[in-house]
């Protein structure tokens, strides 16, 4: 347990934020246009995919936050 503040913290959820932020324009600006003409139906699966690709990384960020490894 730590007894100590660490900088990776905020630090770590700035970093998030700002890479969330990216992620999320490049979907917009890259995908959107490409896929806006499909119906609903085939454009949720995907959206529903690209909401939880950026979750796969998360674990080993939030651990590196915490204890200051990647592993």
């Amino acid at each position: 347990m730590r007894e100590e503040p660490t900088w990776r913290i905020p630090v770590g959820i700035l970093g998030l934020v700002v890479a969330l932020g990216l992620y999320g324009l490049a979907i917009a600006n890259l995908l959107a246009p490409w896929i806006a003409g499909w119906p609903a139906l085939a454009q949720a699966p995907v959206y529903l995919v690209l909401g939880i690709v950026w979750i796969l990384p998360l674990r080993r960020f939030l651990i590196w936050m915490e204890t200051g490894r990647w592993g």
